[in-house]
Formats: structure tokens, sequence, C-alpha cells
């Protein structure tokens, strides 16, 4: 059975009844962005990173007061992720451009600054329109982050997008070429399995992954596949379900990758969902980002909380560089 439910109030709250669970969907305080991405759920200060990528905003939502800050990363096109880094206070990576750089922020201030570039990848005219688009930390502080040919007018035609491992003291590492639009990535640390989302192809893939090496191995195996709505962003419960988030589907997708059976549709009042991650302090809240791109009308953009889905999340891992 499936019913939406709209509670009267200051605050829009929809819930979803599937097969005996119900979830609470609701929006967080001034968490508006044009393209929201890259949830980053940091433990030891509750809160949510996350960024606003053609606005070059970061943006950090506060458990503890629900509040949401955000700032202007000072002199950058784009703020493509934005993970902390570990044992230093106010300190990310980011991604702008084809540049992995280390910004500074308090998580208050309204302005962000670059302290200088830690790495750089595709130089070349034939990457003039690549750039970084999503990013995760594995277990072992690596940095993942994939690119992306950045064209508006026609992001489908070109395979230029590649996904490199960065690690600290050893030079960028390229685990995956030819990617379309390089997209959502999360771990199973237990089966040792990577999950990839290229939306350009409209699916989720699966491969082995060495944490010694941290490269890619094993035939490709497709976990999940749509016709119509394109995967973006991508997370894992505890339980090794994947929830894809779909670009122009209203839906994030859990999923059994074993099985490839869709376990749950979460749906959402706008468009085009982007990502998600797990957070709270019981690491039971899913927490969601949107984009209003393409005119699409609001809710289009809202951040959102969801509550009730009866899964827990796994600890994020900050970058060490």
């Amino acid at each position: 059975m499936k019913r939406f439910i709209f509670a009267i109030g200051a605050l829009a709250v929809l819930s979803y009844v599937q097969t005996a669970t119900s979830y609470k969907i609701e929006a967080l305080p001034n968490a508006y962005t044009l393209v929201g991405e890259g949830p980053h759920w940091d433990l030891k200060t509750q809160s949510l990173y996350f960024v606003d990528i053609d606005l070059a905003k970061l943006l950090r939502y506060d458990y503890k007061t629900n509040k949401t800050y955000s700032a202007v990363l000072q002199g950058e096109n784009f703020a493509s992720f934005i993970i902390p880094i570990e044992g230093k206070k106010d300190k990310f990576v980011v991604g702008c451009d084809r540049r992995v750089v280390i910004a500074k922020w308090d998580g208050i201030s309204s302005i962000a600054e670059v302290e200088y570039t830690a790495h750089e990848v595709e130089y070349g005219e034939e990457y003039y329109m690549n750039r970084f688009n999503d990013a995760k930390a594995d277990k072992k502080g690596r940095l993942v982050a994939g690119t992306m040919w950045n064209d508006q007018s026609d992001l489908f035609t070109y395979r230029k997008g590649s996904l490199y491992s960065f690690q600290k003291n050893e030079k960028p590492k390229t685990i995956l070429t030819n990617a379309g639009i390089s997209n959502g990535m999360t771990w199973n640390d237990k089966t040792k399995k990577f999950y990839f989302v290229d939306s350009a192809n409209y699916n989720v893939t699966e491969f082995n992954y060495n944490y010694k090496t941290g490269t890619l191995s094993g035939e490709p195996r497709v976990v999940w596949q749509h016709e119509t709505h394109m995967p973006d962003g991508m997370t894992i419960d505890a339980d090794g379900n994947l929830y894809i988030a779909t670009f122009s589907g209203s839906t994030i997708y859990k999923v059994n990758p074993k099985t490839k059976k869709t376990l749950m549709e979460i749906k959402f009042p706008t468009k085009q969902i982007t990502s998600a991650a797990f957070g709270g302090p019981n690491l039971d809240i899913l927490y969601v980002t949107t984009s209003a791109l393409n005119n699409e009308p609001a809710p289009a953009g809202t951040t959102y909380q969801v509550t009730g889905l009866g899964a827990k999340g796994l600890p994020m891992t900050k970058v060490r560089i």
C-alpha cells in the first residue's frame, strides 16, 4: 500500500507508507541550492556538509542547533564536493574545475578561502570542458573523485570522464576511464565491493575494490538499471543496501545489490534528486540534496531529511591528505 499524507503547519511534511514501513520527509531550514550535491555527515560536529556546485557554495547544516550556514568559495567557478580533512580543523578538500583544493572555512562565516591546490588532473585542450563532479573517501582516507564533460547542451556525447584515487604522499592514480558522467559512489567494506554511478549509462555498477592499492578489478557487474530515471548520487546502509538518487525521477531507490531487487521507493515532491547520506546521532536520518536546474518549480532545490526508514548508515570517512 502506498499513500501520501501532508501535514498542516509551518513545516511541510510528507509521509509515505510502503509495505508496513512509514517514513517522514522534512525540509531543512535555509538549505536551498541550485545544484545541491555531495552530502557528507561529520560525526564529530554532528553536521551535514554539502555543496551548491554551480554557485561555488559550501553549506553546513548543524543538527544540534537546526541551522544551516553557507559560504561562497572565493575566486572559484564550481564547488563539486566537500569533505573534511582528518586531523585538521576547519580544513576541507573541495573539487574546483579539475583541481582538488584545500579550503579553509569555520562552518559559520559567509566566505570560505582556497589555501592551495593539492592536485590537478586532465591537462590539455581536449579536457577544457571537464570538471570534477562527485567524490568520497574510502575507509583508508583516500579521496576517490570523478570527472565529467560539463557542456550542459550536450552532456552525453563525450565520454571524457575518469575516476581518480588520491592518496597521501602519492601522485593521483587513474582507476577508471571512458566515463560519461562520473557520479555517485560508495563501498561495502565487508564484501570489498565498490559501487559507481555513471549517469550517462543510467546504471550502477559493482567492482572489486583493493583497499591496499585503491584500485578496481574484475568485470563490472550492473546491479541497477533504469530506462528513464537517471541515477545521480548514492549511499549505502549498514545492511549493504544502496540508496540511489534519481535526477529525473523524484525518487530514491533502495536496492539490494546482491539480488538487484528494489526494496523501497522513497518519493519526493520534486523531480531532481541529486544525492543522499545517512547522518544524525544514530546515523538513521537520510539527508537528501536536490536541484532547481532547468527552471524546476519549488520545492526544487530543497534539502531534506528522511526519518522512519528503519535503516542505519555507516560512518563516513574524512580525507587523509
